[in-house]
């Protein structure tokens, strides 16, 4: 007895029909397509419209129902895959960047109408100005161990604490002169007056440069005037059409 096959296929190629005896196994179908059909590729694999398909081990006529000897059957062709898990790596990209998203409310007021945005900027206003104080103090102290580090390099020692008197005193008895000068010798230095009196006088610096500069550029546009516009010579007095006449007292 024999099994009509009706294979439905992809494009460009028509509907297939085959008939094959009932205990025809079915992995002997596809090289009887390919026999009958030569254009089709080799990549392809058989399936019901249900998408199952029983072993390859087992007889057309396990497909038949209703014992019905017509059997539809899909051809589909084979397509080249990766490891998967293609799926799950979007979901954790979405669940990175969900974790990631920010709700920005700073267009949003309280409950006394102030915009929150002028909030947060009054609060950093504030802690700007508190932290001033440590600021100076760390820019101070930056220009204190920039000049200390200059002096060791001089070897100029620090001056004592108990004044001149100290100073003389602490000389070495039985010797006339000073002792050696030795660089790398810590010591302290706080003349406040001093750093003042740089700082200004990198200000003034600065400001008689911009002035020097700004002369400069006005000295080169009196150098180079625009040139003036030549006079018509009959607008010349004398040169006119009318004659030049004296009055007798």
């Amino acid at each position: 007895m024999n099994s009509s096959l009706l294979i439905s296929t992809f494009a460009p190629f028509p509907t297939l029909s085959l008939s094959v005896p009932s205990d025809t196994l079915l992995e002997d179908i596809l090289p009887l397509l390919h026999q009958r059909y030569p254009s089709l590729p080799a990549s392809i694999s058989l399936s019901t419209h249900n998408g199952v398909l029983p072993a390859l081990q087992s007889p057309v006529s396990s497909l038949q129902t209703h014992g019905s000897p017509l059997i539809t059957l899909r051809l589909t062709p084979r397509l080249l895959g990766g490891k998967g898990g293609f799926g799950s790596q979007l979901r954790a990209a979405g669940g990175r960047m969900s974790s990631q998203k920010t709700s920005n409310n700073d267009s949003c007021r309280d409950l006394s109408g102030r915009r929150l945005n002028t909030i947060k900027e009054a609060k950093k206003l504030v802690e700007y100005l508190e932290s001033e104080p440590e600021r100076l103090k760390a820019k101070a102290d930056a220009q204190k161990a920039k000049l200390e580090a200059l002096e060791r390099k001089l070897g100029i020692e620090p001056p004592q604490k108990g004044g001149a008197s100290g100073a003389g005193s602490s000389k070495p008895s039985g010797s006339g002169e000073d002792p050696p000068v030795l660089a790398g010798r810590k010591h302290r230095f706080d003349d406040t007056e001093y750093l003042e009196q740089s700082r200004d006088l990198v200000d003034g610096v600065k400001s008689a440069v911009s002035m020097a500069l700004l002369k400069k550029k006005k000295k080169a546009k009196l150098t180079h005037p625009t040139p003036p516009k030549k006079a018509d010579p009959q607008e010349e007095p004398g040169s006119s059409g009318v004659p030049l006449t004296t009055v007798e007292a």
